[in-house]
């Protein structure tokens, strides 16, 4: 069964990376994210919303990012898709073991050296409300965060799906923008505070809608 899976993520990133090879990136970064990037002296959190990470699968290996999946079928085939991509995974259920994947990200993060990339309005939804995992991870690691948007020009859309997810379609071109950094937080600061998750949903869409605009002005 493990095997099967393997293959089946083998193949998944083989046509992945058949896509993304053809598509026109333009990934925008502060200035102070390409330098902590360059020198890699402190761990960066990522944080996008969900619908975006087909997106931002491809940064994976430059970003060295490391990310919580699940323990389902799906789960699985992910992981092993984010590892081929060259990135690594805490494991964990989307409920009772949320706890444990957290804990076992932040372990990833102080001692492999990896940053970290989230879909914040996860693992269920409701889709574009953040949840105050991004902040937690943030206190404990004491690492600043970046808020990302992404806009594609042309994709395949699945508008059944909760996360609103696309795929690209070849030769696409995708805008990626960052926002930050902001923070790090720290031990007086409340993970849950109304105010702190509406700051984060607000700098989200600021990113998306950035993306937007730098596509529209490079026409």
């Amino acid at each position: 069964m493990f095997f099967r899976r393997y293959i089946l993520s083998f193949i998944i990133w083989i046509i992945y990376k058949s896509l993304y090879l053809t598509w026109r990136v333009h990934c925008h970064e502060p200035e102070a994210l390409k330098r902590s990037l360059a020198q890699k002296n402190e761990s960066i959190l990522f944080a996008h919303y969900h619908g975006d990470e087909i997106s931002l699968l491809q940064l994976i290996g430059p970003y060295r990012i490391a990310t919580m999946s699940s323990k389902s079928k799906d789960g699985e085939l992910m992981n092993g898709l984010i590892r081929l991509m060259g990135g690594t995974t805490s494991r964990g259920s989307s409920s009772k073991g949320a706890i444990e994947a957290l804990k076992g990200l932040v372990k990833i993060i102080k001692t492999q050296g990896y940053n970290a990339c989230l879909a914040v309005d996860g693992p269920r939804g409701p889709i574009y409300k953040v949840k105050p995992g991004i902040f937690e991870i943030s206190r404990l690691v004491k690492c600043p965060i970046y808020f990302g948007g992404v806009y594609c020009d042309r994709a395949w859309h699945f508008p059944k799906a909760w996360n609103k997810t696309f795929l690209p379609k070849p030769f696409a071109t995708i805008d990626i923008v960052w926002i930050g950094p902001f923070g790090p937080y720290g031990k007086d600061d409340d993970p849950r505070d109304p105010k702190l998750l509406e700051t984060a949903e607000v700098q989200l869409q600021l990113a998306r809608s950035k993306a937007k605009e730098l596509f529209d002005q490079a026409l």
